[in-house]
């Protein structure tokens, strides 16, 4: 009788952010009678950064938006000032990355504007724009900025064109974009770029997914459209893979993993559930946190992306009773560390004129700072000039430290050709420089450092056994007060448990180390021998 060989696997994985939950913030720290959009455009209304909050906004005669500090919550003048300069109505705003008063904005009547935020700023009406580009025929419905370039904006038209601007120069008006695409036969739904900008997504109206290089214009892949049909998608960071969210065959909502280098197939598909509404996804590229935003209703899903099977592993849910019509997401560098926040989300609720922010928080008890879930992330300073860019060099984000008092060291990170150099490099690197030879004496000497130093710790934990009467769960009393709440327990039992975790890694490591160096005794007396 032979038996099948089976593997076990854990319905549940081990990871940090298992436990993030939403929190929305008190009605004194969000925006009131705020005028918005009542546009059925499928775009997100709103764009924030550190310091400001850009909302799409109604406005007769034109298109307008208006910018909060977003230090400034509360309730908004009725005749709050506006940016208005278009002649139809604005269809989509974005931050420039590198400069916090910086902003873009493209319309129905087929231009984009770039618009200087005053500094220090004032609550003022401002209708000038500093640069005006015009060269699409038809409304202009996206726009992004380059990730690591400056000055590179591009923008897409219902003239089934994605047109690349440079707006480093002098000109008040420019006519004519650096490098025009016209690769796609249908309106364009959402656009995306990997980390460094060298390749960009897009989901068309004929449900497919493409993938380009910005500066050739060719297509790299591209998917059937035939078993999920794409409304949006999003490259998720450094993973070389791709997210979209849209419909199956039977018109569920549906969110599908690619990758980027073959979408003959997808790599993973999910139904969600009947529901209508757009999904609009988000990614975090410090925690490979997928959210997933749905337009008309008031819940945020997420989950963690993994690179291997399974590729999401579902984490939770922020359930609200509050519709969104829009949202806005804060860069990363502009999070409370303080209170363990990884990522915030700006809600634009219609039927109430709201502006609700709401932030994903990882619960941990210590107020200091957790260098685990704040790895370095993407600063101010642009890593390629636009000349560079578009002379064929592509470089990944220069990133800065979210560490409070911590001077911004920024570098780079490698794009694929210099990581081979770099690789290619090392192997002679190693083969040149030979570690110093350890003589007997110091290996016994570090051996029996290591043992004392076990042996002094077996003798605490033994002394701290008598201390059981006053112990509770782990904590001692004296030092801690006891939980009031079932979150403070919650959070006192996930501090222990990391605790634990983290001891039993260092015991480990110390057995490890002794081993070896009882290994590098063994041979140094053998070779003495011979």
């Amino acid at each position: 009788m032979t038996f099948a060989k089976m593997s076990w696997q854990p319905q549940y994985r081990s990871s940090k952010y298992r436990h993030v939950f939403g929190k929305p913030a008190n009605k004194e720290n969000c925006y009131d009678n705020v005028p918005i959009t009542r546009s059925v455009h499928d775009n997100h209304f709103c764009a924030v950064n550190p310091s400001f909050i850009a909302v799409v906004t109604e406005c007769a005669g034109g298109g307008a938006f208006i910018v909060i500090p977003i230090q400034q919550s509360g309730k908004l003048d009725p005749h709050y000032p506006k940016i208005c300069g278009h002649r139809g109505n604005v269809l989509d705003i974005k931050w420039n990355p590198f400069d916090d008063y910086v902003i873009a904005s493209c319309s129905e009547d087929a231009s984009v504007k770039i618009w200087d935020i005053p500094k220090p700023y004032v609550t003022k009406s401002i209708t000038n724009a500093r640069k005006e580009l015009v060269g699409h025929s038809r409304r202009v419905g996206l726009i992004e900025w380059h990730p690591t370039a400056s000055n590179i904006i591009f923008s897409t038209a219902y003239d089934y064109k994605i047109m690349i601007w440079n707006i480093d120069n002098e000109e008040p008006i420019i006519y004519s974009p650096v490098r025009t695409i016209e690769c796609h036969k249908d309106v364009i739904l959402s656009m995306s770029f990997n980390l460094d900008g060298s390749l960009m997504a897009t989901s068309c109206k004929d449900r497919k997914v493409r993938v380009i290089d910005p500066l050739k214009g060719c297509i790299i892949q591209e998917s059937d459209g035939k078993t999920h049909k794409a409304s949006k998608v999003l490259f998720l960071g450094n993973m070389k893979k791709l997210v979209s969210t849209g419909t199956s065959r039977w018109n569920n909502r549906q969110v599908v993993l690619w990758d980027q280098d073959d979408l003959s197939v997808p790599l993973h598909q999910e139904d969600l559930d009947g529901s209508s509404g757009l999904l609009f996804p988000f990614f975090d590229n410090d925690t490979d946190m997928l959210y997933l935003v749905g337009k008309g209703e008031g819940n945020i899903r997420y989950y963690e992306v993994n690179l291997q099977k399974s590729y999401l592993q579902y984490l939770n849910e922020y359930r609200s009773c509050l519709p969104q019509k829009g949202i806005g997401v804060l860069p990363k560098r502009g999070v409370d560390v303080s209170s363990c926040e990884v990522f915030r989300f700006y809600k634009l609720v219609t039927i109430k004129g709201l502006i609700e922010p709401v932030s994903m928080i990882v619960p941990r008890r210590s107020e200091s700072y957790q260098e685990d879930i704040y790895p370095m992330t993407a600063g101010t300073r642009p890593a390629l000039t636009a000349h560079e860019w578009l002379s064929g060099i592509n470089r990944g984000p220069l990133l800065v430290s979210l560490k409070p008092g911590l001077k911004s060291s920024q570098f780079h990170i490698a794009n694929s050709n210099e990581e081979d150099e770099l690789l290619s490099k090392e192997p002679k690197k190693l083969c040149e420089e030979k570690p110093p030879t350890k003589t007997l004496w110091e290996i016994e000497y570090k051996t029996e450092i290591i043992r004392e130093d076990r042996g002094r710790r077996r003798f605490t934990e033994k002394s701290q056994e008598t201390r059981n009467s006053l112990i509770s769960n782990g904590l001692d009393l004296f030092e801690c007060p006891a939980p009031k709440t079932e979150n403070e327990l919650l959070q006192m039992f996930y501090k222990q448990q990391e605790e634990i975790r983290r001891l039993r890694d260092q015991l480990s490591q110390r057995d490890i180390q002794i081993r070896q160096l009882e290994l590098e005794i063994k041979n140094v007396r053998n070779s003495s021998v011979y």
